[in-house]
């Protein structure tokens, strides 16, 4: 869909009080992507997300000879699985700008003896992917930077001949999930030398891949293992977190309620408890079963470590501005090099808004000073700045968002998504 830049939010006219759809996970649909390509069968994903992430991800997986049919409409997506041997497909492929894809699709060439390229758009070229390579490296596997050195694109050459490697776990959970997706279909040991961020995004691997019959353990937080291979499943995609997140905020700053069903205490979201931080800063917080609901406005700041659900700090910073009294945010340094520095971008924007806010090493700092001022914010390509600055029209007229097709990367309707909230 092609959308007004800069893109005009309109103000609520009430609180919201409703029950919010949403689509699937992102981060889910491409851990599942993954292990139906890898499995012995066919896989058939219900609820699957449709975005440019997972688009990148079925593209990728074409590229290496692995089958799959989709309804969008039904969003279902049916996955001919490789048994483990990849089809030997000397391919040329494209993780666009989706992260994801990129560190899922390098381990998951290693494991062919055929060369693949790896390649990205520009944003994500600009990256780190040295940990994961040198990773591989050690597993045995040929990596040919095409490009500079640490980045894409690159040429992989497998297969895996040692079956353990070692890895820092706080630069990124993606470069340990892409080795524990590959390495259950070759049996892989991985050491983690440095304690793991966004652990709550490995324990969401660790229960996809099962789902799939992949075997997973681990000895504290610094070893894994994974082996087994996989067979062939029918798998729900449960409501994206990340995205729920934006909603529940929605209630959270004007004082609603928001409810989302499919989400709940057993998601296997870390970023459902996002939920948790809003009820920290004095909003009414339920998590049940299969649903979570937030209602009432977030009036007190907070001092909070997100390093466990980073995703959501531009969510939170706005949040904050619109509470009475100073947030400090802390444990994101590593998000600085995602699609955006997303410890920069909010604090900017903020100040374009005329929040008071400030940036250090790992976080920033909002104190709140009325209201925040109409602006149009700029959003970096970045689609979580795109979504998370969007609340702040809700409660301000005169608001617009520039570069709002970012937000296809991961949640092409959320615009139309936000007039569930009217």
């Amino acid at each position: 869909m092609t959308l007004i830049d800069p893109y005009p939010i309109a103000p609520l006219v009430e609180p919201p009080d409703t029950t919010v759809v949403l689509p699937g996970s992102k981060s889910i649909t491409n851990r599942a992507l993954v292990c139906a390509a890898l499995a012995e069968g066919t896989s058939l994903l219900r609820g699957a997300l449709f975005a440019d992430d997972t688009e990148a991800m079925l593209s990728v997986l074409g590229g290496l000879g692995i089958a799959t049919r989709i309804d969008r409409a039904a969003s279902t997506i049916e996955v001919d699985g490789c048994g483990g041997e990849l089809p030997g497909v000397q391919a040329h492929v494209s993780a666009n700008q989706s992260g994801t894809t990129a560190r899922f699709a390098v381990p998951l060439a290693a494991l062919g003896e055929t060369p693949v390229v790896i390649d990205a758009d520009a944003q994500m070229r600009d990256r780190p992917m040295g940990d994961q390579f040198a990773a591989l490296r050690a597993m045995g596997v040929t990596l040919e930077p095409l490009g500079a050195p640490d980045r894409l694109p690159v040429r992989v050459t497998g297969p895996i001949s040692i079956h353990e490697t070692a890895l820092p776990g706080d630069t990124s959970s993606q470069f340990l999930t892409g080795l524990m997706l590959a390495g259950a279909a070759a049996s892989l040991r991985v050491q983690l030398t440095t304690a793991s961020i966004s652990r709550p995004y490995i324990e969401m691997t660790s229960a996809v891949m099962r789902s799939f019959g992949a075997e997973v353990d681990h000895d504290g937080e610094s070893v894994w293992r994974v082996g087994g291979g996989y067979r062939g499943t029918d798998y729900e995609v449960e409501p994206d977190a990340s995205a729920a997140s934006y909603f529940l905020a929605a209630a959270a700053i004007s004082g609603g309620r928001v409810r989302i069903d499919g989400l709940g205490r057993h998601s296997l979201q870390g970023d459902v408890h996002f939920a948790g931080v809003l009820g920290q800063m004095g909003c009414d917080v339920a998590l049940g079963d299969d649903y979570v609901q937030v209602s009432g406005r977030a009036f007190r700041g907070i001092d909070v470590d997100l390093s466990d659900i980073s995703d959501t700090a531009p969510t939170l910073a706005v949040v904050a501005a619109f509470a009475d009294t100073p947030s400090r945010v802390s444990g994101i340094g590593f998000i600085r090099s995602k699609e955006s520095d997303r410890v920069a971008g909010p604090v900017s924007e903020l100040c374009r808004a005329g929040v008071d806010a400030e940036e250090f090493d790992d976080g920033f700092i909002v104190r709140p000073n009325g209201l925040p001022q109409p602006a149009t914010f700029e959003t970096y390509d970045d689609h979580r700045m795109a979504m998370a600055f969007t609340l702040v029209g809700l409660r301000v007229g005169g608001v617009k968002i520039a570069g709002p097709s970012c937000v296809n990367k991961t949640f092409p309707t959320f615009f139309d998504a936000l007039e569930q909230l009217r």
